[in-house]
């Protein structure tokens, strides 16, 4: 009894919004995965995956931007009502949440022959682009400063090796994808992987420590 009385506790303790966070990176990233696979015409390897917001099904990834940004700023809400991740921690993920969010009202601009019958040639930047492109990556880089600020919190353990590589990771694979090189957006897909799954586990060990 006591163990099952233990357990609930820690049952209650989890923050709602916490959890909802904890949701936006499997969300994102299976979308991603699975709208790469099957829409006619997508090549990560060639077009970023805030390409697939445009064309019919284009809805689904404005969808999954807008979605995930809500749940990534519910979870910096839980990370600030619970008291976790120190000062930035809540912040920076705020940034994150709120670039998704953007980033899904102002889709990407069409080039390198996607959608289907667009020109194989960069496409031109318009208003709604530049919004885009600037939200996005105030994401991203709020990413890249969670992975390095809060991997100090697990200092002289492996887990903080693996925040700053996947902090790194995200650096070199949107420093890529913004040169213009070949499999740039691939590159950068990648690193979101890496630094988002990073900072879910990081949000899950963070819960626990306090709980403890």
């Amino acid at each position: 009894m006591v163990g099952m009385t233990t357990l609930e506790a820690r049952t209650r303790r989890r923050p709602p919004l916490l959890t909802a966070g904890l949701m936006a990176a499997p969300i994102w990233i299976l979308l991603a995965v699975v709208q790469a696979a099957t829409r006619t015409g997508f090549d990560l390897t060639r077009h970023p995956v805030s390409m697939l917001s445009l064309g019919e099904l284009g809805w689904i990834q404005i969808s999954s931007f807008v979605v995930t940004g809500v749940l990534t700023l519910c979870g910096a809400a839980g990370l600030r009502a619970a008291g976790l991740g120190g000062v930035w921690g809540p912040r920076l993920l705020g940034v994150q949440g709120a670039g998704l969010v953007v980033a899904g009202f102002f889709p990407a601009d069409p080039g390198f022959a996607f959608p289907p019958g667009t020109p194989d040639v960069p496409g031109t930047m318009s208003a709604a682009g530049a919004a885009h492109l600037a939200a996005a990556g105030a994401s991203f880089l709020a990413m890249i400063a969670f992975c390095f600020v809060l991997s100090r919190r697990f200092a002289g353990l492996s887990w903080a090796v693996a925040g700053r590589l996947g902090g790194a990771t995200l650096a070199a694979g949107f420093c890529w994808a913004m040169s213009g090189a070949a499999g740039g957006p691939l590159a950068m897909f990648a690193g979101v992987v890496a630094a988002w799954a990073w900072i879910t586990v990081t949000m899950t060990k963070l819960e626990r420590t306090a709980q403890v």
